[in-house]
């Protein structure tokens, strides 16, 4: 099996290989991660996993397969990203209340020669989150470096009415399908 390794600072991602047995390094692949003009939400986080994927590939010394991924929040065709302060995160939280939104996660995967990527959707139904609640949820720290202001692994799970998708790939990476990418590449998981 060739050396694997997880360009990422993700703890969840870190957490999600683990349970599945794939032994990885990580890597920081540092990238511009700004939105392009025009592009779609799906463009854009495939192409922040490809380029995270190439740039932990280019900081290698030695033969390897390097994993990007990225994460995001999508309400009504608009991107969710991490918000910066209690305001944004109480604006998202409250924007999602009541509604259902798409996380999408791109993972990509690259040994120098050949990039092969992949992108899961997932519907995420909200209940209804109040004001208050919402300032209390920005207060336990956790929604701060989160897609969309939330964690459904965390705390944000009681905001979460329903799920259409993969609950993995809403936590940061979905493991089915990537289980399938990393075996294309000679990679097992567990078994």
């Amino acid at each position: 099996m060739p050396p694997f390794y997880l360009a990422s600072g993700s703890p969840r991602r870190r957490e999600l290989l683990a349970q599945v047995g794939v032994p990885f390094s990580v890597l920081n692949a540092p990238i511009d991660e700004a939105l392009l003009p025009g592009e779609t939400a799906q463009r854009y986080v495939e192409r922040l996993a490809q380029a995270k994927a190439r740039a932990g590939f280019a900081s290698l010394q030695a033969p390897g397969v390097v994993l990007g991924a990225d994460t995001v929040v999508v309400l009504d065709g608009q991107v969710l990203g991490k918000p910066g302060d209690a305001d944004q995160a109480q604006a998202m939280l409250l924007g999602l209340s009541g509604r259902s939104h798409q996380v999408l996660t791109a993972v990509a995967l690259t040994d120098g020669m050949t990039t092969r990527s992949l992108c899961v959707s997932t519907a995420v139904g909200f209940r209804e989150i109040s004001s208050a609640e919402a300032q209390r949820y920005w207060a336990s720290g956790e929604p701060a470096d989160k897609a969309g202001g939330y964690a459904i692994q965390g705390l944000g799970a009681v905001f979460v009415r329903h799920i259409s998708g993969s609950y993995s790939a809403v936590v940061g990476l979905p493991l089915f399908e990537t289980a399938e990418l990393l075996g294309t590449f000679g990679i097992d998981c567990w078994q």
